[in-house]
């Protein structure tokens, strides 16, 4: 069974960095599109970045500048540096990504969330 693991959240003032990881594990042929995505108390989730398995990159305006996706296609994982944070960044993130595993040409699976809070 396929499964995500983020973690890397924490409390963290503003101006300041923090740096999310997501790990894969199982059964996995391959892995597509990485992402992160966030949800804010009383929001929906959205989008943050995204990463394809050929390195292309794509970032909600929000953080253009300021935060940088990357994934080792080996140890499959993907990370997400986040620095200039802003209160506004205050959100659960979530580790995404695109898996074709046992029976599933290209499934959608989720991590479980990390806390993200910046202070002003």
């Amino acid at each position: 069974q396929v499964q995500l693991v983020d973690s890397g959240g924490g409390l963290v003032q503003a101006g300041g960095s923090l740096r999310l990881s997501c790990a894969a594990s199982g059964i996995i042929f391959s892995i597509n599109t990485m992402g992160w995505y966030r949800q804010a108390p009383g929001k929906q989730r959205e989008l943050v970045a995204t990463i394809s398995s050929g390195g292309s990159t794509f970032y909600a305006d929000s953080v253009k500048g300021r935060f940088t996706i990357s994934r080792d296609n080996a140890e499959k994982t993907v990370s997400l540096q986040m620095n200039s944070l802003k209160p506004e960044d205050t959100a659960v993130y979530y580790c995404n990504a695109y898996i074709r595993t046992v029976g599933v040409m290209n499934g959608n699976y989720w991590g479980q969330g990390t806390q993200v809070t910046v202070s002003s």
